[in-house]
């Protein structure tokens, strides 16, 4: 049972992140940033990884917190649902385009934390969520699931699309990494024999 459960409170946020790597894509969220959670949706229902998100983050002062800190809960959650990495496929990688907007999102669950961002936006705000956010999410979220991931938006015009393609992308592009490959069995897929 690939799944985890993860409370963190600070000062700046209360966040519990329960997950589950063998899901359907079904999913409950609650980060108090409607943009933000429909940008979760994506990545769990592509991903088919059930997915809860409670947040309570000082969104008095802005987002910042809230986003940043949603994504090292979700990082803990995911490397304490993975478990011992045997038997899977590690590498995954999807294009997905939304009218005029393409991405793509190339992930190893290499145990290493490494992010490349190539994300250029058409504007700076989506609605009133600051896309500068983003990358904090994927850095706090890479730095903890102990990941390597590259996100590229090939094309783009319109901010929420870029957007949405990078999140559909990132959810079917784990979805590939961590499905079994039955031709490994119960093996890691690293020459190292460690993950």
């Amino acid at each position: 049972m690939r799944q985890a459960e993860i409370t963190r409170n600070t000062l700046e946020t209360r966040i519990t992140v329960r997950l589950d790597l063998d899901g359907t894509g079904r999913s409950s969220l609650a980060t108090g940033i409607g943009f933000f959670d429909h940008m979760l949706d994506q990545v769990a229902r592509h991903g088919l990884i059930d997915l809860d998100i409670s947040a309570q983050g000082d969104l008095h002062i802005d987002a910042h917190h809230t986003v940043e800190d949603v994504g090292i809960s979700l990082g803990q959650a995911f490397a304490k649902a993975l478990g011992d990495k045997k038997g899977i496929r590690r590498y995954g990688h999807a294009y997905v385009p939304l009218d005029e907007a393409l991405s793509r999102v190339v992930v190893d669950l290499s145990g290493r934390p490494g992010l490349e961002y190539h994300v250029d936006f058409a504007r700076a705000r989506i609605g009133d969520f600051d896309v500068d956010l983003l990358r904090e999410f994927f850095q706090g979220f890479v730095n903890h699931a102990a990941l390597t991931l590259h996100v590229d938006n090939l094309r783009g015009i319109n901010a929420h699309h870029q957007a949405e393609t990078v999140f559909k992308a990132l959810g079917r592009a784990l979805r590939m990494a961590l499905e079994a490959d039955p031709r490994l069995g119960d093996q890691l897929p690293s020459t190292k024999g460690a993950l």
